[in-house]
């Protein structure tokens, strides 16, 4: 795992920014992951695009999750989130930015159906993720198997209480969302995680230096050939190796 520090969460965009655009001018799949987090990087990249220094109309996505049960026009679908926020900002061909099909009749079947379109587009080239207070990654909860599959999975009851101040209250957020799993977000060729902030400190050092554990899904990367991880002081801040990190960081192999 490759663990880069930044001292703000602006230059954990940038950092992040600086590797997704040689995907995205590749033409590359790119794994696109919704939630606060990445943000700043969505709107760096669109500043990017603007100035001609990164194209995505090579290049098609395929988002992490999407709750059940809502209509993908809600305003909190991420089928809507996605576009809001990014990408009917760049040069994207929307038809090319899929989403977990979360108002289907039938959820087994449409988790199954996205799990096999991503293998039929060839897998995704670098999938973008953020970390949940209790070490989910996608809506991959504590307990969830290292080689699950896309599937419809039970929203924890701290996850739902986090996302409530995107709805009117917690009532309203959803119970059951479809997620990639872990087997199929490591599939991936490479793996991008983003975190920043205190809240986000106990999960990333259970990430990083915890033992490999379905209780903390993020564990999950320390399997992976090519995992990127930056982190915000914040979120490093509970790291005890924190300072080699930053040795290794600022002695890179040219």
């Amino acid at each position: 795992m490759d663990i880069l520090i930044r001292s703000t969460p602006a230059e954990v965009a940038t950092a992040a920014a600086d590797i997704f655009v040689r995907y995205a001018n590749a033409g590359a799949t790119l794994g696109l992951a919704t939630g606060s987090t990445p943000v700043a990087l969505y709107q760096e990249l669109t500043s990017r695009c603007e100035r001609g220094e990164v194209s995505f109309a090579r290049s098609r996505a395929f988002l992490l999750d999407e709750y059940v049960g809502l209509d993908r026009f809600h305003e909190q679908s991420y089928y809507s989130t996605i576009r809001r926020v990014f990408t009917s900002h760049v040069d994207f061909i929307d038809e090319l930015v899929q989403s977990p099909e979360g108002d289907a009749a039938n959820p087994d079947r449409a988790a199954a159906a996205y799990d096999q379109a991503i293998r039929h587009a060839g897998g995704i080239d670098i999938q973008l993720l953020g970390i949940g207070g209790n070490g989910h990654i996608g809506f991959n909860e504590p307990s969830s198997s290292l080689q699950s599959r896309t599937r419809l999975e039970t929203l924890h009851p701290r996850t739902v209480q986090d996302n409530a101040r995107f709805f009117e209250n917690t009532d309203s957020v959803p119970r059951y969302a479809l997620t990639q799993g872990l087997g199929t977000i490591s599939e991936a060729r490479h793996l991008l995680l983003l975190a920043t902030g205190t809240e986000k400190s106990t999960a990333v050092r259970n990430m990083v230096e915890g033992p490999l554990s379905a209780h903390c899904p993020a564990s999950v990367l320390q399997l992976h050939p090519r995992a990127t991880v930056i982190l915000d002081e914040d979120a490093a801040s509970q790291l005890e190796d924190l300072e080699y990190y930053r040795f290794v960081d600022e002695h890179r192999p040219h």
